[in-house]
């Protein structure tokens, strides 16, 4: 069985790079000779593009097999962890101020792991659902051999 992957829609890097060069744009435009204005936003264009870069050097953000699952953890490093492992997987959802937020949380004992929609590139309760069956899968191949 070949490994499902959750990875973060191309759009988002783009939009994050955007974002940096229209601060830039602004800047120029705007910023004249205060320094202050140029360090801001420099800096926030800087941490959007070192943002946009991880998505793009680690754009599989989750990935499940009948071993485990993997996950990237701080800027682009990968974690494994074995189903054994792993005590639950639920979606929290919340809503505040008329905005409903869903996160896949994955909660390894040790370590809890929070992937939004836009890092899945689908809707958490689509993967939820997904690495239930492939943990009831991985199960019932490890318990008939």
């Amino acid at each position: 069985m070949s490994p499902l992957l959750w990875r973060v829609k191309p759009v988002l890097p783009v939009t994050k790079l955007l974002g940096a060069v229209a601060l830039v744009v602004l800047v120029v435009a705007f910023g004249g000779n205060d320094p202050v204005q140029w360090v801001l936003a420099l800096a926030v264009a800087a941490g959007l593009t070192g943002w946009a870069l991880r998505d793009l050097i680690r754009p599989v953000r989750l990935a499940a097999d009948l071993t485990g699952i993997t996950v990237v953890t701080g800027y682009a490093a990968r974690r494994q962890l074995p189903w054994s492992q792993i005590e639950q997987i639920r979606v929290d959802t919340r809503a505040r101020r008329g905005i409903r937020s869903n996160l896949l949380e994955i909660d390894a004992g040790d370590s809890l792991h929070l992937l939004s929609v836009h890092e899945l590139g689908t809707e958490p309760d689509e993967v939820a659902e997904a690495l239930a069956e492939l943990r009831e899968a991985a199960t019932t191949a490890e318990t008939s051999s």
